[in-house]
């Protein structure tokens, strides 16, 4: 498998939950897991890069990747493959549900990197989302406030899924 680096931004400790999560799953080390308000962006040592945020408010990425998005853009991405994944409440705020995830999409979609991970909109429920291309969401969004239940199974899957294409 790949080398794989998770950057997460996290203000209640739902995406940091996740992002640990996903790291179990995938064998990625601690080491590798990064907190965006403290992480650079020498990607050189990965060749797959998870980016992951919630959004708050409506539709708002989370402060400390408000910031690191910059930085982000000025890097070099180019040939990397890149999964995205988000948390978000989808029943107080349906109609940006998972909108960081697509703000994170839209910014570096023209930075040479391949796109892995995109999730089904089967099964969710909401009412619009910035993180929907083509008519699947740009990476796995999850809703701890009103769907935990599902957040296990969702974060299998899509390990899973990653698995074979990483």
């Amino acid at each position: 498998m790949s080398k794989i680096g998770i950057y997460y931004g996290s203000t209640t400790g739902n995406t940091q939950e996740v992002a640990e999560e996903i790291a179990k799953k995938l064998n990625v080390d601690k080491a590798d897991l990064h907190d965006v308000s403290k992480a650079d962006t020498n990607y050189a040592a990965y060749d797959v890069l998870l980016f992951g945020s919630p959004t708050l408010g409506l539709g708002d990425l989370q402060d400390d990747w408000e910031y690191y998005l910059d930085k982000v853009k000025a890097a070099d991405l180019n040939g990397k493959k890149v999964a995205l994944f988000g948390c978000g409440d989808s029943s107080s705020y349906s109609d940006t549900f998972g909108d960081a995830v697509g703000k994170i999409y839209d910014a570096i979609k023209s930075k040479g990197c391949k796109f892995i991970g995109q999730v089904s909109t089967e099964g969710y429920t909401y009412d619009s989302s910035e993180a929907v291309v083509d008519g699947q969401f740009v990476g796995l969004l999850i809703d701890n406030d009103n769907e935990s239940n599902l957040t296990d199974q969702r974060i299998a899957l899509w390990t899973e899924d990653l698995k074979k294409v990483i």
